[in-house]
């Protein structure tokens, strides 16, 4: 946390998460649940108007802004805090080793003939919807996985046992030469948000409660920069999420994709 941060007064999201993590936390604990009725138990104890949306506090903190520090120096060494699902309006606060999914800036690119419609280009954002298009118009997917990949839905919410609900950005249907059928859960992210393991994990038990018959994929996303867009694909291993391979492509007008990029490509290993 920057001087700057450590200077300020914490927000009312911060000061509610921090009460309802001070309510359970003892040394020595590691895990614990809590529940959305907290929030406004907490909000009226500290004199807080509550946010419209209630969920809004939980989501905040699961994928968009750091924990305060008052919780995160409470993780035990070499760990950090994560909030999971654990049910309907209920959350699991975990200790966990730290997922670090930023794009490594040594990587490789890709040109790929950029086929994003004009219009599509010039109203685009730099946020997930943003990226997901580009995705879909210049089949990103396809590209990066070596299958035949279909939209199916973009943010695919469904309520699953003992999770509670959980969504996804964008779900992908898959065909390969064999015949098999895959299904793609896609996590996108803009230039300055990072991809959680939490979501990741998410995606992958969606898939399984969805469609059980499919070979599950998890792929992320991330903006970088002028057009550069990094692709992962996760694996569940040991109940962690681990990277199996990233990709980083950058989308181009055809005529600056040049012979000496395609024989470069050529003679590229996987």
């Amino acid at each position: 946390m920057s001087d700057v941060d450590a200077d300020r007064e914490p927000n009312r999201y911060e000061q509610i998460i921090e009460r309802i993590f001070l309510a359970h936390y003892a040394p020595g604990t590691e895990e614990f649940v809590f529940t959305r009725d907290e929030i406004t138990s907490h909000a009226t104890e500290l004199g807080i108007e509550l946010p419209k949306n209630l969920g809004d506090v939980i989501y905040t903190f699961r994928y968009r802004a750091e924990l305060p520090a008052s919780i995160l120096d409470l993780a035990p060494e070499g760990k950090t805090w994560s909030i999971h699902p654990a049910g309907r309006g209920r959350y699991r606060f975990v200790a966990e080793t730290p997922f670090d999914c930023s794009p490594n800036p040594h990587l490789a690119e890709v040109k790929v003939p950029d086929a994003t419609p004009g219009i599509i280009a010039m109203y685009a954002l730099s946020d997930e919807q943003a990226l997901l298009a580009k995705l879909r118009y210049s089949r990103l997917v396809d590209v990066f996985t070596g299958v035949t990949c279909y939209s199916l839905q973009s943010h695919l919410r469904t309520t699953i046992p003992r999770r509670g609900q959980i969504e996804t950005d964008e779900l992908y249907i898959g065909l390969d030469r064999r015949g098999a059928h895959y299904v793609f859960p896609i996590e996108a992210k803009g230039a300055n948000e990072k991809i959680g393991h939490v979501q990741v994990m998410q995606d992958i038990l969606l898939c399984r409660f969805k469609f059980p018959g499919l070979i599950c994929r998890a792929i992320g996303a991330q903006f970088m920069a002028d057009d550069l867009i990094g692709l992962f694909e996760f694996e569940e291993s040991e109940d962690r999420v681990r990277i199996v391979t990233e990709k980083h492509y950058r989308l181009v007008e055809p005529e600056n994709l040049s012979p000496e990029d395609l024989e470069a490509y050529r003679n590229r290993s996987e």
